[in-house]
C-alpha cells in the first residue's frame, strides 16, 4: 500500500497544501469561520440569495410537503411535480425548449458529453475551462483539443484539421478564476461554420448577467440557436443547489435516455427545487442585486488602480487580484486574516502555474463600507 504522507508534505512545501475552515451560521458577507468574525469576498452566493427568508421559507414548507430525501433516480419515482415545475420555470427563464435537472454542474457536464460523444469524435475546449469540463470531455472517450484561451483562430484551425464527424465546442461562460466572459457570438460562429456542438458552462453568468438574469445567452442577445447546450448550475447565484441543461427537446430526451450521470443518480430533494423555484422568481424581479454588484465591483476596481494592484480585465463579481507565486498568494491572504476579511489564495493546479492569486468576489449583500476596508487593508499590505 502505497504511503501517502511524502506526497503530502511535498505539497507543504511547494506551497499548494490545502485546508479547510469551519464557519458557523448562514452564508453570507460577515461570517465566522474557525471561531472568527470575519469579513469575506470568497463566496460564490453573487446575488446573498443563499439566507433570503422567502427561499428559506420556500425549503422548509418542501419538506413538510415532499420530506427531505426523494428517495430515487428521476426515472424511478424521485421525480416530483417540484423538479417537473422547476424544469418548465427554468427553460422559460432562459428562453429554451426544455431543461433537465442535474445534482450538480459537474454531473451535468458529465452527463452531456458521455451523451453526445463517443471515441472517434472531437471535443474542443478553452485551456482555461473548468474541471469538470476537462474531465468530461476526457471520460466522454472522445479526443480532447484545448485552444489557447479565447483564441478562435487556434479553434479555427483546430476545427479544420480534425476527421471527426461529431465535434463539440465548450467553455465557461463566465471564466470561474479570471472573471471574464466568453465572446459567444464568435464561438457560435465557429460552431455553426464546422457542423458543432456549442456548449456552455454557465455557472459563474447565470443570474448575474443580462437584464434579467438570464447570463453570457442573454448578454449576447443570444438563442438556443446559436448555443445548443447550454448548462447553468443553482448554487452560485440561486443561492439553492444542483444544476440544469437546457436545450432542444430532442437533446433533453437524449439526456435522460443517455446521460449516465442523470440516469444512475438520486434526484436532488424536492425541497431544493421549491426552493429554488422562489429563488428564480427573485433573481427575475429584484433587478435591484446586479444593479448593486455593478456599482460595488466598479468601486472595488476604481480603487484597486488607483492603488496600482495587478487587476484582471472582468466586469463580474470574480474580481482577481494577480499575485503571480503560491507563496506571496498565501502570504496575502494570511494578512488579510489577520485584519478580519477573508480571502483564500487560488493556486495551482486551479489555476496555471506562476498565475497565483486572490479571487476576491463580491455578493450583493456587501456594501460600500466593505469595499473600502478592502482596499484600506489591500493598502497598507507589505509589499
Amino acid at each position: 500500500m502505497k504511503d501517502l504522507a511524502p506526497g503530502l508534505q511535498q505539497r507543504r512545501e511547494q506551497q499548494l497544501y490545502r485546508s479547510r475552515k469551519i464557519q458557523q451560521g448562514m452564508q453570507g458577507v460577515e461570517v465566522v469561520l474557525d471561531g472568527k468574525n470575519c469579513l469575506a469576498f470568497c463566496s460564490n452566493d453573487y446575488l446573498g440569495l443563499s439566507h433570503h427568508p422567502d427561499v428559506i421559507k420556500a425549503f422548509k414548507k418542501g419538506a413538510d410537503c415532499y420530506g427531505v430525501g426523494s428517495g430515487a433516480a428521476h426515472l424511478i419515482n424521485g421525480h416530483s411535480k417540484a423538479h417537473h415545475a422547476l424544469e418548465e420555470e427554468l427553460a422559460d427563464f432562459v428562453g429554451y425548449s426544455r431543461a433537465l435537472l442535474f445534482s450538480t454542474g459537474y454531473m451535468a457536464n458529465l452527463g452531456v458529453m458521455s451523451a453526445l460523444l463517443q471515441r472517434g469524435d472531437a471535443v474542443l475546449q478553452d485551456r482555461l475551462n473548468h474541471a469538470s469540463l476537462m474531465d468530461a470531455g476526457l471520460l466522454s472517450g472522445a479526443t480532447l483539443k484545448r485552444f489557447e484561451h479565447q483564441n478562435f483562430q487556434q479553434l479555427s484551425q483546430k476545427l479544420q484539421q480534425t476527421r471527426a464527424q461529431e465535434k463539440l465546442i465548450a467553455s465557461d461562460g463566465v471564466f470561474s478564476m479570471d472573471g471574464d466572459i466568453a465572446d459567444l457570438p464568435k464561438l457560435a460562429l465557429l460552431a455553426k461554420k464546422h457542423q458543432a456542438w456549442l456548449m456552455i458552462d454557465d455557472a459563474h453568468g447565470m443570474g448575474v448577467l443580462g437584464k434579467r438574469g438570464g447570463g453570457t445567452v442573454e448578454h449576447f442577445s443570444m438563442t438556443q440557436d446559436d448555443v445548443p447546450v447550454l448548462m447553468g448550475t443553482l448554487g452560485k447565484a440561486f443561492g439553492c443547489f444542483g444544476a440544469f441543461v437546457a436545450g432542444s427537446e430532442a437533446l433533453i430526451e437524449t439526456l435522460i435516455n443517455q446521460a449516465r450521470s442523470y440516469i444512475y443518480t438520486t434526484a436532488l430533494p424536492s425541497a431544493i427545487a421549491e426552493a429554488t423555484r422562489v429563488s428564480l422568481k427573485l433573481i427575475r424581479e429584484d433587478n435591484w442585486r446586479r444593479d448593486r454588484l455593478k456599482s460595488l465591483i466598479a468601486q472595488f476596481r476604481k480603487g484597486a488602480n488607483e492603488l496600482g494592484f495587478e487587476m484582471m480585465s472582468s466586469e463580474t463579481p470574480v474580481q482577481p487580484l494577480m499575485l503571480r507565486s503560491s507563496e506571496k498568494a498565501i502570504q496575502w491572504s494570511e494578512f488579510l486574516w489577520e485584519q478580519g476579511i477573508y480571502i483564500p489564495a487560488i493556486r495551482p493546479p486551479t489555476v496555471p502555474e506562476d498565475s497565483a492569486r486572490l479571487r476576491i468576489s463580491f455578493s450583493a449583500d456587501h456594501d460600500e463600507s466593505h469595499v473600502i476596508r478592502l482596499l484600506d487593508a489591500l493598502d497598507n499590505m507589505p509589499r
